[in-house]
């Protein structure tokens, strides 16, 4: 028998927010069109100190899109985004999908190899970058080796405020290349030389792609995830749904997780023009930039992940800063420690709620609610129209009784069409119109949802399964850990062992074997680390700052092979 159903998740949802809720399909660019009419001349976009209206934000949308479209751009064609946040990347962001074509998200920092490849697996027509070395270099030398037809390059100090805009080029001309305004490419001027009137695309809402978001999905393979209109439309809805007390056009959204991420271009970017938010963007993050931010620009909702709140709310602890003005936050991407969110929201006053989602699923799939129970640890409840069900690991079929582990499933609106291309990829994890996340939860009689791990990352101890976000939670409680990473390394006599990298908190130490003592009281033997390892760099992190198991373990077995060289 199958329990999994609204009435077990609903009864805990925030007063005002309703699963049954009407969830409206519509094109993706119709977000910042309505924008415009609505908030018109309201700033919309403020970078680095200089500010955009809406007006100003849609109208370079509809001049993009035009521009596309003059350059035989047809629906269903590709274009490349390989922007940090930046008004080009809104305005691209829009234009593309008004144009009729697909958005690609590159990340800047992708190898030559890796954006190569990406070109060449959705036959992008054209890759949208900045004059700024190394990203347009990487630019060029991809065009010469795939399938595009051209660069559009954005000139980086047309979107700086004054005197910046005059200083940059004199003070960081070795950061301009030197090329990128003087060979066959596409400006950005060149491409928006027009009228600003494209011509309308017939949108088949549930079946026409917008967006192409590269994954490693649940088998590790990178892969591009299809998002219809309606996909990332509905999870733009889902997400106001579950902010009933957001104010339309009064709010502020801090940027700094990058937009061609799927958790801030839901968070930051779509839910943020959806309630005609200011945006108050950042090309990347540093904790000092970002609390001058926070204390002068006064935003009111802070999307991050863990990482960010932990270095935030470690540097706040230590100087005078006005954080008050944050009223919500939502971190993702990573499980968010119950310390650190403890902290965070006593330094701020605000609310941290703990989210979960997939690049699959446009992203998000569970947050815990803005009002009543906030479960530290837990992703919480389903939003709106949507239906989580743990199902057996054994056959992948059997809904698993509340309170037990099982394979986390998803069947909503905001699913995706499939990848891209990958027939095979697609039938692995959408089964029984189910998408199977990868990942082991357990949902409780309220229907809180809580992950214990992803299956590939198990690690198995003689035969027994560790689940290495048990260990990184207990081990965040004790006294001066600033961060930490528990994985598992392969071992000739058990297969694998328990590995623990911990960092101290600035200006703390960590007793590594006090900790060590603890851990055996509070886990058991096989779950307690065998290695605890005091690190005292920083420990890795993906682009948006997402702890990163997997390079802290390529790293560490890159150390030990160093070792045993010499």
């Amino acid at each position: 028998m199958n329990v999994y159903s609204p009435d077990i998740w609903s009864k805990s949802y925030a007063p005002g927010v309703h699963w049954d809720a009407e969830i409206p399909a519509y094109p993706v660019y119709k977000l910042l069109d309505d924008a415009r009419q609505k908030y018109g001349k309201a700033r919309a976009f403020d970078f680095l100190g200089k500010h955009y209206n809406w007006i100003d934000l849609a109208n370079a949308a509809d001049h993009i899109a035009k521009g596309l479209q003059d350059r035989g751009l047809k629906k269903g064609d590709a274009v490349a985004l390989m922007l940090p946040n930046c008004p080009y990347y809104a305005a691209f962001y829009y234009g593309v999908m008004k144009a009729g074509g697909m958005v690609v998200n590159l990340n800047p920092l992708y190898s030559t190899r890796d954006v190569k490849h990406h070109i060449e697996d959705t036959q992008a027509k054209y890759l949208v970058t900045l004059d700024l070395e190394p990203m347009f270099t990487k630019a060029a030398d991809v065009l010469t080796q795939t399938r595009l037809e051209n660069i559009i390059v954005c000139r980086f100090t047309d979107v700086l405020p004054f005197p910046k805009n005059l200083l940059f080029p004199l003070v960081k001309w070795k950061d301009i290349s030197a090329d990128a305004h003087s060979g066959p490419y596409l400006s950005f001027d060149e491409l928006t030389a027009n009228d600003g009137k494209p011509v309308p695309v017939e949108i088949d809402l549930h079946e026409d792609v917008a967006l192409l978001q590269f994954t490693g999905g649940t088998t590790g393979i990178p892969k591009a995830a299809a998002l219809t209109h309606a996909n990332i439309v509905a999870n733009c809805e889902q997400c106001r749904l579950w902010f009933p007390k957001a104010v339309d056009g009064k709010e502020k959204m801090l940027a700094v997780i990058p937009f061609f991420h799927v958790f801030s271009m839901t968070a930051c970017l779509n839910f943020a023009v959806r309630l005609g938010m200011e945006i108050i963007a950042t090309p990347r993050f540093d904790v000092d930039d970002t609390l001058n931010l926070i204390a002068k620009k006064k935003p009111t909702l802070f999307p991050a992940v863990p990482a960010i709140y932990n270095a935030i709310s470690h540097k706040a602890q230590h100087g005078k800063y006005d954080l008050s003005s944050i009223k919500f936050c939502v971190s993702g991407g990573a499980p968010l420690p119950p310390e650190v969110k403890k902290t965070f929201e006593h330094l701020t006053g605000s609310i941290v709620v703990e989210g979960y989602g997939l690049s699959e699923t446009a992203p998000v799939v569970c947050v815990n609610p803005t009002e009543g129970a906030n479960n530290p640890g837990s992703i919480g409840l389903p939003v709106p129209q949507t239906i989580v069900e743990i199902i057996s690991l054994e056959d992948g079929i059997t809904p698993m009784p509340l309170g037990e582990k099982g394979e986390l499933c998803v069947r909503g609106p905001q699913v995706m069409k499939g990848y891209w291309k990958r027939q095979d990829e697609t039938d692995q994890v959408m089964k029984n119109g189910r998408l199977h996340t990868g990942d082991v939860a357990t949902m409780d009689a309220d229907g809180y949802v809580r992950i214990v791990d992803r299956i590939k990352d198990m690690i198995i101890v003689n035969g027994f399964k560790v689940y290495p976000r048990n260990v990184e939670d207990l081990i965040y409680q004790f006294a001066g850990i600033g961060e930490c990473i528990v994985a598992g390394v392969p071992d000739a006599s058990r297969g694998e062992i328990v590995k623990a990298w911990v960092t101290a908190k600035p200006g703390e130490k960590v007793d590594v074997d006090a900790l060590r003592v603890w851990l055996k009281k509070e886990l058991s033997p096989v779950e307690v680390p065998k290695v605890i390892d005091l690190r005292t760099q920083p420990l890795p992190k993906t682009m948006i700052g997402k702890l990163s198991r997997k390079d802290m373990v390529a790293l560490d077995l890159a150390e030990r092979d160093a070792k045993s060289a010499k």
